[in-house]
C-alpha cells in the first residue's frame, strides 16, 4: 500500500534519528583517536546514552500526544468547543519543547566533542517546525546551523582565522538554509491550513447538496403524484365520462320512443359505448394508448371518432387529412386523438351546431389538428372551466398539449361558430 507524505514524514521522525545517530556514532567511533582524547571519548559515550534514552522516551510519547490529538479533534466534531485550551499537539506541547531542547543540547555537544555528530544534530533543521513555536523554531535553527557549520569548517571551537573565515562563510550559508526551510514550513502549513478549510467547505457543500437533491426529489416525486393524478381524471373524463354521456343520451332515445327497432338500435349503441368505455378505462390505469389507436393509425381512429360522434349527435361531420402521413408517437397521436374526442364533445354539448369539420396536417416538423363547428360561439375571455359538472374543457386539452410542447388555440365569436386548433412536435413512432 502506497504511503502519503504526511506518513513517510511520520515514519522519519519516529526512525529516522536512530539511523542519524548510529551512522554518526560509527563515523565518530572510526575518527575517534584523530580527533578525541580518551576524557573526550568517556564523555560522548555518556552524552550518546543520554540521547538514545531521549529518543526511546520520545519514540513512546509521541503516539500518545497523537491519540491526544485525534481525540480533541473527535471532540471538536461532536461539538466540543474547539478553543477552549490549547490543542493538544506534538508541536505545542511542553514535551515537544523539552525534547526539541535537550536533543539539540546533547547534538551540540556531541558534535564539539566529534564533527561527525552533526550528521545528528541536522535533524533540528526538520522538526523545528513542528516541535517549537514560530520564533522559537527560529532559533533552534541557528543553533543547528552553528553545530552544521563548526562541524564543515573543521571542528568547534574554531581555532585558526581561516578556520573562523570558513565557519562564518558555513554558518551564514546553514542559516540561510535554515531560514528558507523555515519560510518553506511556514507556506506548507499555511497551505495546509487551506486545504483543510476548502475540504471543510467542500464536505459543507456536499452536505447542502445532498439535502437539496433529497429535496428536489420529494417535490419530484409529488409533482409526479400531481401529473398522474391529472392524467387519470383527464383520462377519466376523456373515456368514462363521455361514455357514460352517450350511454345515457342513447337511453333517453330508448326511453321516449316506440319503435322496437329503433330502440333496439340505440340500446346496441348504448352497449358498445359501455364496453368501450371499460376498455378505455382499463388502458388508463394502465398508462397505454387509446384503445382507438391500439390496431389504427390516428388518421384511422380520427375517421372512425367523427364517424361514430356524427352518428350519435346528429350533427354532420366530416375529417380531412392533409400533408404526408406519418407514423407518430404513441403520445403524439394519443394527446391529438383526445383533443379531437374532447372538442367534439364540448361541440355535441354546448354548440348546437349543423356542421363540423376535423382536419388533421402533416407540416413538415410538425402536427395540427383543427375542429370547427358552425355552433352558437362564445366568448373565449369570459370562458371559465367547467368544474360544476366535472368537465376539463379548454384547460383540459391545453394540459395535454403542453405535455408533449405543444399549444392550443381557440378562435370563437358568440353566434360564429368556433375553432380550436393544436399544435405539436412531429415525433416519429420509435
Amino acid at each position: 500500500m502506497t504511503m502519503t507524505v504526511e506518513e513517510r514524514w511520520a515514519q522519519f521522525f519516529r526512525y529516522g534519528p536512530y539511523a542519524l545517530l548510529g551512522l554518526a556514532t560509527l563515523l565518530a567511533a572510526v575518527s575517534a583517536s584523530l580527533v578525541m582524547t580518551r576524557q573526550e571519548m568517556y564523555a560522548a559515550g555518556a552524552l550518546l546514552l543520554a540521547a538514545l534514552v531521549l529518543q526511546s522516551w520520545w519514540s513512546r510519547a509521541m503516539p500518545r500526544l497523537l491519540a491526544a490529538d485525534a481525540a480533541e479533534h473527535a471532540a471538536g466534531a461532536a461539538g466540543a468547543d474547539p478553543g477552549a485550551g490549547a490543542p493538544v499537539l506534538p508541536e505545542g506541547t511542553i514535551a515537544g519543547r523539552v525534547h526539541f531542547t535537550l536533543r539539540t543540547t546533547l547534538a551540540f555537544a556531541l558534535t564539539w566533542l566529534n564533527p561527525f555528530f552533526a550528521i545528528y544534530a541536522c535533524l533540528g533543521c526538520f522538526d523545528a517546525g513542528h516541535l517549537l513555536p514560530p520564533r522559537a523554531a527560529r532559533v533552534g535553527r541557528m543553533v543547528t546551523a552553528v553545530a552544521l557549520a563548526g562541524s564543515q569548517s573543521g571542528g568547534l571551537p574554531p581555532t585558526s582565522l581561516t578556520q573562523w573565515i570558513a565557519f562564518g562563510a558555513l554558518f551564514a550559508f546553514n542559516a540561510t538554509l535554515a531560514i528558507s526551510l523555515n519560510h518553506l514550513g511556514v507556506k506548507e502549513a499555511e497551505k495546509t491550513k487551506e486545504r483543510a478549510e476548502t475540504i471543510a467547505a467542500l464536505e459543507k457543500a456536499l452536505a447542502e447538496n445532498a439535502a437539496l437533491h433529497t429535496q428536489l426529489v420529494l417535490q419530484a416525486r409529488e409533482a409526479g403524484v400531481a401529473d398522474e393524478r391529472r392524467r387519470l381524471a383527464a383520462e377519466i373524463h376523456d373515456t368514462i365520462a363521455q361514455g357514460l354521456t352517450g350511454v345515457i343520451a342513447q337511453l333517453q332515445v330508448v326511453s321516449s320512443t316506440a319503435d322496437p327497432a329503433l330502440a333496439r338500435e340505440h340500446l346496441d349503441r348504448a352497449q358498445a359505448l359501455a364496453r368501450r368505455s371499460l376498455g378505455e378505462a382499463r388502458r388508463s390505469v394502465q398508462n397505454l394508448a387509446p384503445a382507438a389507436l391500439e390496431h389504427d393509425t390516428l388518421p384511422e381512429a380520427l375517421k372512425k371518432t367523427v364517424s361514430e360522434w356524427s352518428e350519435r349527435t346528429g350533427v354532420t361531420a366530416r375529417l380531412t387529412v392533409t400533408g404526408t402521413e406519418e407514423p407518430l408517437h404513441d403520445e403524439v397521436a394519443a394527446t391529438l386523438l383526445r383533443i379531437a374526442q374532447e372538442a367534439l364533445a364540448n361541440t355535441g354539448g354546448h354548440a348546437r351546431a349543423a356542421r363540423a369539420g376535423v382536419t388533421l396536417s402533416y407540416m413538415g416538423d410538425e402536427v395540427t389538428l383543427d375542429i370547427r363547428d358552425d355552433g352558437c360561439g362564445f366568448d373565449p375571455l369570459a370562458a371559465v372551466p367547467r368544474t360544476g359538472s366535472g368537465g376539463f374543457g379548454l384547460d383540459g386539452m391545453r394540459a395535454r398539449a403542453e405535455r408533449i410542447a405543444g399549444t392550443v388555440a381557440v378562435e370563437s365569436e358568440p353566434g360564429q361558430g368556433t375553432a380550436i386548433s393544436a399544435r405539436v412536435p412531429l415525433v416519429r413512432h420509435g
